[in-house]
């Protein structure tokens, strides 16, 4: 099903960000190398993906979706991973998101049957791209927003004048005042649902929304918020229904991002209008690979929201080792870890771990170290990052010491690796997973 192999046999030049190689080799064979991350045997930095907080996490979500009845599309574009794409969908993934046409056209090229595009459809080229998908492939299942009228006429003309010879199946999206995308009103939802129901080459499939916009630092007054939310989404999913705007055989709700979607779930599961069982679909992306900070901290509260059926939780997969460059002050250590090889939107990342490499009676030491008390990056450049620690705390970190690193965001850490190394919990090299941004 997946064209994974193409990936696998590919040769590696020299230069591909984290590999050490000097001469090309056959990615296939990246875990026949017996590398390891602790002894400094890739090259720095470098991020990983830990084997068994993945498995644990797709096992972990999968079984959420079982107890709540709900379905899952996670949003590839957190990974762009073929390799990760796959792993969803055989863990029982209904499809998967996506955010641009390109990256549809990436997750189709590898096997990927049935995708929403959690955006509204509007440039010529990619109306185009995303029809000639369809017309190409009989079995590809395809789902793009429309919040305008004009919207939904621009659809209508290109898709008649494309020839395509089965409609193109449409959600409305539902937004919030102040916020991106989205109708801002119920009177708005419903005459775009109408407008897309009476277009030719148009089908009205369902709504669409984004909860995940409401954070702030009062975490139950956003619950309440989120609910409010959700609730609308349903209300209007029933109006549209009551008015039979619905052409197809499947009625689709859908929503959750990677902070609420236990409130979706809870929301949404067993819906049923007009006679029609409707699909409550999440799209959460970030907790395949959850994060040591700003996830991290979400899905905490989320797991706190489930109680005992949350069992520990989803649990950070991605981290970043780097080696330190230069100790030129007493609390002060220069990283090679930068804004090139780290998110830094939703916090900097956060040291986690350190280690000298060789054996205890190696040249350089060997073992785990202890970080500096209070060790903390608090700025990043392109390249380097500055691990401070308070004045006097003791610090034994030295020149080529490895630092590990928590991220804050998957999304934008991932986007800056076209590849990915997957270790196990000794951070030996297993595999590589690629990604396409």
């Amino acid at each position: 099903m997946y064209a994974l192999p193409e990936l696998e046999d590919q040769t590696l030049q020299p230069g591909v960000k984290g590999l050490p190689i000097v001469e090309p080799l056959r990615q296939h064979m990246i875990g026949a190398q017996h590398w390891n991350v602790l002894a400094a045997d890739t090259s720095l930095p470098v991020a990983v993906l830990k084997e068994s907080a993945l498995q644990h996490n797709l096992a972990w979500m999968r079984a959420f979706c079982e107890r709540h009845g709900v379905l899952l599309a996670p949003h590839g574009k957190t990974t762009m991973s073929p390799q990760l794409f796959a792993a969803q969908i055989e863990n029982g993934a209904w499809g998967i998101t996506l955010a641009t046409v390109p990256q549809v056209q990436i997750a189709a090229r590898f096997g990927v049957r049935r995708v929403i595009l959690a955006n509204e459809l509007v440039a010529p080229a990619d109306i185009h791209a995303a029809l000639r998908l369809l017309q190409d492939d009989v079995h590809f299942e395809f789902f793009a927003l429309v919040d305008s009228l004009q919207g939904v006429e621009r659809l209508s003309r290109a898709v008649q004048a494309f020839g395509l010879e089965r409609p193109l199946p449409l959600l409305v999206e539902l937004g919030m005042k102040g916020k991106r995308a989205g109708c801002r009103d119920p009177e708005e939802v419903l005459a775009v649902a109408r407008a897309i129901a009476a277009a030719p080459g148009l089908q009205l499939a369902g709504i669409e929304g984004y909860e995940g916009l409401v954070v702030t630092a009062d975490r139950a007054a956003d619950v309440v918020v989120v609910n409010g939310f959700l609730q609308r989404m349903a209300e209007m999913l029933q109006a549209m229904a009551d008015e039979g705007l619905f052409g197809g055989g499947q009625v689709i709700i859908s929503a959750g991002g990677s902070a609420y979607f236990d409130r979706v779930a809870s929301e949404f599961a067993g819906l049923s209008v007009g006679g029609k069982k409707v699909l409550p679909i999440l799209r959460s992306g970030c907790y395949l690979t959850n994060d040591h900070g700003y996830y991290g901290g979400l899905t905490s509260e989320l797991a706190a929201r489930e109680g005992e059926a949350a069992g520990a939780g989803l649990r950070p997969a991605l981290e970043v080792w780097t080696t330190v460059l230069s100790r030129p002050e007493p609390n002060l250590a220069i990283l090679a870890l930068g804004k090139r090889d780290a998110s830094h939107d939703l916090g900097l990342p956060l040291p986690i771990a350190a280690h000298r490499p060789g054996g205890s009676e190696g040249k350089f030491g060997g073992g785990a170290l202890a970080l500096p008390q209070g060790a903390v990056i608090d700025k990043m450049n392109d390249q380097h990052a500055y691990l401070r620690w308070p004045e006097g705390a003791a610090a034994d970190l030295q020149v080529g010491d490895l630092v590990g690193c928590g991220i804050s965001h998957p999304c934008t850490t991932f986007d800056k690796w076209p590849m990915m190394l997957v270790v196990d919990d000794a951070y030996n090299v297993l595999q590589a997973v690629n990604t396409f941004f």
